[in-house]
């Protein structure tokens, strides 16, 4: 399934990045590398921590962070993407006026979070039921930060659940937010920035600042494999 990566038309995937901060990847997973994925959910070795989100006011539903080593197929995802996404990770960090560069491989990049002291993995499994939500946020969790990241969709709407859209927001200097809702189905991927990205203005590049979440689930179940590609502290 990781092949899937490299026959997407990543020029327009930059392209959409740059121009409003997230780009659909159609079909990244098929239905069932997608079930495959969200039966790992539960307790167990597979997972290194469980947070309920009630308990600290992220909203409401659940997650589990994946323990290294990462099972194979979102491994090979999260290098996959990352192989794709560092040289517009890089350029964003260039019209940002931000010093630092990201390595092409994924594996030298987490060495340099681990130098550091980010050596917890961060690729998640999400669990929402009737009435769950995620707050706006973002995935912040030590001082290395690579500017991407993935969100695959793994149920069905409108047959495993409703409600449950994936939105984000973006805040642009003295504007209001501007909402945006991404259509995604079953196995779709979404790209999007993790706190901030450029956008072309009339004096040059200046930064936005981006927020995501989940609108509140009306009926079902749905779960979520997120791709983030530095580790934590």
């Amino acid at each position: 399934m990781t092949e899937r990566t490299d026959t997407f038309d990543w020029a327009m995937i930059a392209r959409d990045l740059d121009e409003r901060g997230w780009a659909v990847l159609p079909g990244l997973l098929s239905g069932d590398a997608s079930d495959g994925v969200a039966a790992l959910y539960g307790p167990g070795d597979t997972f290194r921590s469980h947070v309920v989100m009630a308990r600290h006011g992220f909203g409401r539903g659940e997650y589990r962070y994946f323990a290294y080593p990462l099972p194979p197929l979102v491994e090979g995802l999260r290098t996959k993407l990352y192989l794709h996404l560092a040289p517009i990770a890089n350029h964003w960090h260039e019209r940002m006026s931000v010093a630092t560069r990201f390595p092409a491989d994924h594996a030298a990049f987490l060495e340099r979070c681990h130098a550091d002291g980010q050596a917890r993995p961060t690729p998640l499994l999400l669990q929402y039921g009737a009435g769950d939500y995620n707050c706006l946020h973002q995935d912040l969790y030590g001082e290395h930060v690579f500017p991407l990241q993935v969100a695959v969709l793994l149920s069905a709407p409108g047959e495993a659940f409703d409600g449950g859209e994936f939105v984000l927001t973006e805040q642009r200097p003295r504007m209001q937010s501007r909402v945006e809702v991404v259509p995604l189905g079953k196995g779709d991927g979404v790209v999007f920035a993790v706190n901030s990205r450029p956008q072309r203005g009339t004096r040059g590049d200046y930064r936005v600042a981006m927020r995501h979440g989940v609108s509140r689930v009306r009926r079902g179940h749905r779960h979520t494999l997120g791709i983030i590609f530095h580790d934590a502290a």
